[in-house]
């Protein structure tokens, strides 16, 4: 007889670009890592510590669609760079960081931003405006053995063929070896946990028929079309 008192919740997976399936634990993604995205957003781009935030492992979502989410008329994209951890720890150094990573993908972080506005004017947590169901749609996740570790290169989406956000990856505020060792001090990572790495500027809102194309040079590109 199982020692579980309900049907044990199946294990959330995203693929990989080799026919596998990567193991979600934990999404933990990084807020205004963009300068030029913490002006839009009304923010001072100096550096200043990080500050993160979570999805769930079941918000991320490969199969191509996004479903226009309820109780909200302004639903943003947010291009980002996913980060696929193999391992983990805490007080990672700086130096050993890259050694826990996997493998890259290219992912959206969608956002009810007119949700995420009232949650701040209230000083309350965003999940409501940040973790809702299919929030976080992904493409494939590529071994660092096809990649690398890619710390520059463009990065950029469309929207119906519009070019709504361009940047490259070396002007995140924290780079990915800086947001595991930063996390590590906080959290005990582990296999199986992703990191969002933040978004250039131009994020804006879409409506459903459109179709986003996300795309991070020498990682490849996610289309997703909003249903």
């Amino acid at each position: 007889m199982s020692e579980h008192v309900i049907e044990t919740p199946k294990v959330h997976t995203i693929p990989t670009s080799d026919g596998g399936a990567f193991p979600v634990r934990r999404v933990y993604c990084i807020g205004r890592n963009f300068a030029a995205h913490a002006v839009e957003m009304g923010h001072d781009p100096n550096r200043e510590p990080p500050f993160f935030f979570q999805k769930n492992p079941n918000n991320l979502d490969a199969s191509g669609e996004f479903p226009y989410p309820p109780h909200t008329s302004d639903v943003h994209h947010e291009v980002e760079l996913l980060v696929g951890l193999k391992s983990g720890g805490t007080n990672i150094a700086l130096s050993d960081a890259l050694n826990h990573v996997w493998g890259y993908g290219v992912s959206l972080d969608m956002t009810r931003r007119d949700l995420q506005g009232e949650m701040k004017k209230m000083g309350r947590p965003w999940e409501i405006g940040k973790a809702f169901e299919r929030s976080g749609p992904v493409g494939p996740l590529h071994p660092v053995s096809d990649v690398g570790h890619p710390d520059q290169g463009r990065i950029a989406l469309t929207v119906n063929g519009d070019l709504r956000q361009e940047g490259d990856l070396n002007q995140m505020i924290w780079k990915v070896p800086e947001m595991i060792s930063y996390l590590s001090e906080y959290f005990e990572l582990a296999a199986g946990d992703v990191i969002m790495a933040g978004t250039p500027s131009g994020v804006n809102a879409v409506e459903p028929g459109d179709t986003m194309e996300a795309s991070i040079d020498s990682i490849g590109t996610l289309t997703v079309k909003v249903v």
